[in-house]
């Protein structure tokens, strides 16, 4: 077998401690009793408990879990009708190509632009209906415009593994749509379905851009809390909260992850 020349091992974990070294510092910081400098004074989870204890951060936190949590549920229902409808209806190829690059724009299209859009949107919207003032309402919707497409690619994918032959032998037996939809096409996508919905709450709770131009006064997100906290200097207990955020996204990144490789073996 040949064998790579030493600085291509040197450079991807040159390339990995870029990467991580600065998270790994947060986290370090995070049970570093100093509460100033980098000189480093023990051990301690106080900055935990008085993380814990502090009623905005708390406050910051239900927030983002609502609005994680409903603006999932709902791109997961919207994304896998749409993948459904995209991959199972007999497209001519024209038009399932243009349908396929308008799935794809929310993914690639530089989030600042989306969210300026989606304040022009929100703004001609407030003319006719009240409801629309920038809240909590105004970033389910924004997040929902964003997370349906990565639902229905990952869903797609899903689909585009697995063939129809269940799907037409069951019409073979005189089964109706509905009957083949809820039990067979359904149960088929399980894995995709699931792993397209913990990347839209992973994406939901990471997010900032998009619920910095659509967020009312009262529906501060963790993400929101620290740019503000930040801004007025770092302390240990953002440390601790960015270390905190970290993790959960980890384990969800990595539970998507599993859950997406199941769809190479349907």
């Amino acid at each position: 077998m040949r064998r790579f020349h030493w600085l291509v091992p040197v450079t991807a974990l040159g390339a990995l401690s870029f990467l991580y070294v600065p998270l790994l510092a947060v986290a370090v910081f995070s049970v570093n009793a100093s509460r100033f400098g980098l000189s480093w004074k023990g051990f301690t989870l106080d900055w935990y408990a008085r993380l814990l204890a502090n009623e905005q951060i708390l406050e910051a936190a239900r927030n983002t879990l609502v609005l994680a949590t409903v603006s999932t549920v709902l791109a997961t229902v919207i994304g896998t009708m749409l993948a459904i409808g995209l991959y199972r209806h007999p497209w001519s190829r024209r038009i399932f190509a243009a349908l396929d690059v308008n799935l794809h724009l929310p993914v690639v299209t530089p989030e600042i632009v989306f969210a300026a859009a989606l304040a022009v949107a929100f703004g001609v919207l407030r003319l006719a209906f009240s409801a629309f003032e920038p809240g909590m309402l105004n970033m389910i919707i924004g997040h929902i415009t964003f997370q349906i497409s990565f639902v229905a690619l990952v869903v797609g994918a899903r689909l585009e593994a697995i063939t129809q032959d269940l799907e037409e032998a069951a019409r073979d037996l005189y089964a109706d749509n509905a009957y083949i939809l809820r039990h067979v096409t359904l149960p088929l996508l399980k894995p995709g379905i699931v792993g397209g919905a913990m990347l839209a709450f992973t994406l939901s709770l990471d997010d900032f851009v998009i619920s910095f131009f659509t967020a009312g006064p009262t529906s501060v997100t963790l993400p929101l809390y620290i740019y503000a906290s930040v801004r007025r200097g770092v302390t240990p207990e953002i440390h601790a909260l960015s270390t905190l955020a970290l993790l959960v996204t980890v384990v969800l990144v990595m539970l998507s992850e599993r859950l997406s490789r199941k769809q190479s073996n349907p």
